[in-house]
């Protein structure tokens, strides 16, 4: 896992460190917050790690981003896949 610490109430930090730690390229991570929406970029290969068996991964992350808002507003999480060039 990354050494930095996560920023109180930072939703994107908090994803970017929770993914970045579960994924076998975190250098091809990158995360994206538009309003509601939390957007994860990973590799094609880490998207599997990321969503996880029956979506057990994703669905704690999407619930610890829940958590870091602390009811203040809605998140809500999205994988997306990179493309290989």
């Amino acid at each position: 896992m990354p050494d930095e610490p996560i920023p109180s109430g930072d939703v994107r930090g908090l994803v970017e460190y929770v993914v970045r730690g579960v994924v076998d390229h975190p250098e091809a991570v990158r995360v994206e917050e538009e309003g509601t929406v939390v957007r994860v970029h990973v590799a094609p290969e880490d998207r599997g790690k990321v969503i996880g068996r029956g979506g057990r991964v994703i669905q704690a992350l999407r619930t610890l981003a829940r958590i870091a808002v602390r009811g203040k507003r809605s998140v809500h999480v999205e994988v997306v896949e990179e493309r290989s060039p």
